[in-house]
């Protein structure tokens, strides 16, 4: 496009006005208050990238003869009663304005940013960006609208691309299709004042401006379907590269390879968390009965997680609630635990999910969840397959020792129990006996409440085992021994019934 000295602005400032072939002079249009032939200095290159009204990429404006009866012919007036008078009328108003579309552009942008805070704000969409993208759109919408030959490939490219790229600069749909609005109203404000100047108004002057209105509306529309479809298609595509990023790096956690802190940086930014903060990771079985994952409930909880299928399980980082007691304590204790956001998170595993599920301890840099997901995957080992348990590694120390040595797990047993286990009939009432009486803090009354028995019953059976295994019932260390030997018989296989699920005999208080 070629420029050519033109009358100064209002205080000085002079301007550019585009000639093109066939274009309008000065004196040739009456087009109210807008100025014919003012140029925006420096700007309106084919092909420069923009975005707001419009899409990247300008051609020149479509050169086009005056028609009769236009604002720019003086010429005779054709009525609207036919179809070719109105088509003659729209190429002489599209013609007539695309010789000052510089100045039509101006006059968008000014009007879009100051009913904008986004654009106004010029990140992430700058002026220039703007008043590109703003000049590409307009000059389609008016060769569109007047029936004219593209200069710049389909009607619909520019919206196309302005959709593509807003979505890609994350400005919100809803603010693209304002600007379209604004875009619009200033395009038909125009277009009034030269159907206001047009010789001959005063015969049919509103059927015109009806018929012109419809016409406009109807190309800006077209236009913000165009933009629109674009915009979704271009979320959708940015969503599925952010998605498999995100994966990928939750990956790298996991396989432990974020001890190099671009990949925990870069984990860190694309799930949106801190690379710093107060993290378990939890496995969970794919329990039929339980939900695909538990994301979704415990975001209802305030939780926020990741989770993927990995290994027929579900893997998942959960990070917990700031911490409301003094550090050193254990971070996903019993429910007696003094932490909110642990014994939170095991209430909701356990009440709300049905999935089976092992906790890591907790950690304070995401890098540092391969380790934490290794030990998860070690507590849930410990729990029975479908039983809905979930349990903190913290609270499975021992059983996650003896499961990894099964022959440590049958000497265990076989020394501290072995002659229990030996009675036949007395068997499982003494085990069942002795294990809630150790779980309850050695109390005979607790255990017999719980066991629906007498206290002395409790008392004798206690006895009974102390008498067989010839130990003292008194004695920290045969309780001790006792304790060990009771959590390693489903590791030894020497056990007639499961071990009963952690919290089994648990009631209010304890």
């Amino acid at each position: 496009m070629t420029h050519s000295p033109a009358a100064p602005r209002p205080g000085g400032e002079p301007r550019a006005t585009a000639a093109r072939p066939g274009a309008a002079r000065p004196g040739d249009v009456r087009p109210g208050d807008v100025r014919p032939g003012a140029a925006r200095p420096g700007a309106a290159r084919p092909g420069a990238p923009g975005s707001g009204f419009g899409s990247p990429g300008s051609g020149s404006p479509h050169p086009a003869a005056p028609h009769p009866g236009s604002p720019r012919s003086g010429g005779a007036h054709t009525p609207l009663g036919s179809e070719a008078g109105s088509g003659a009328l729209r190429r002489a108003l599209s013609t007539a304005m695309l010789a000052d579309v510089e100045r039509l552009t101006d006059r968008a942008v000014d009007d879009i940013r100051a009913h904008s805070g986004t654009y106004a704000s010029d990140a992430p969409v700058t002026r220039d960006d703007l008043w590109e993208i703003c000049r590409d759109n307009l000059l389609r919408a008016l060769e569109d609208f007047g029936g004219l030959a593209p200069t710049g490939g389909d009607f619909e490219r520019a919206a196309r691309q302005t959709g593509r790229r807003r979505a890609e600069q994350g400005v919100p749909l809803d603010t693209v299709l304002q600007a379209y609005r604004r875009g619009g109203r200033v395009l038909w404000q125009v277009m009034a004042e030269h159907l206001r100047a047009r010789a001959g108004r005063e015969s049919d002057s509103r059927d015109v401006e009806l018929d012109m209105a419809g016409g406009v509306w109807e190309t800006i529309d077209r236009y913000s379907v165009a933009m629109a479809d674009e915009y979704r298609l271009a979320q959708l595509e940015l969503q599925s590269r952010q998605d498999t990023r995100r994966v990928a790096l939750f990956e790298a956690l996991l396989d432990g390879r974020a001890d190099d802190p671009a990949v925990a940086s870069a984990a860190a930014a694309a799930l949106g968390v801190p690379a710093h903060d107060r993290y378990v990771v939890v496995v969970a079985a794919q329990d039929p009965a339980a939900p695909p994952h538990p994301a979704p409930v415990l975001e209802a909880q305030g939780m926020w997680s990741f989770w993927r299928p990995r290994s027929g399980r579900y893997a998942g980082i959960v990070r917990l609630p700031r911490r409301d007691t003094p550090p050193g304590r254990p971070a996903a204790g019993p429910r007696g635990s003094a932490d909110p956001a642990a014994r939170a998170l095991l209430d909701v595993l356990r009440d709300l999910t049905g999935a089976t599920a092992g906790i890591s301890p907790e950690f304070e840099r995401l890098s540092h969840a391969g380790r934490a997901l290794r030990l998860a995957e070690q507590t849930l080992r410990t729990l029975p397959a479908g039983s809905g348990e979930a349990a903190a590694f913290d609270d499975r120390l021992a059983q996650v020792l003896l499961g990894g040595r099964t022959d440590i797990a049958e000497r265990i047993v076989t020394v501290h129990l072995g002659p229990v286990l030996a009675t036949g009939g007395e068997r499982a009432a003494l085990l069942t006996t002795l294990r809630v009486w150790l779980d309850h803090g050695c109390s005979a009354a607790r255990a017999a409440e719980l066991l629906y028995c007498h206290r002395n019953t409790v008392l004798n059976r206690i006895g009974r085992i102390a008498e067989l295994t010839g130990r003292s019932s008194e004695s920290g260390e045969a309780r001790l021994g006792w304790a060990l030997a009771l959590r390693a018989l489903p590791y030894a296989g020497l056990a007639d019934a499961p071990e009963p699920a952690a919290g089994e005999y648990e009631a209010e208080g304890t």
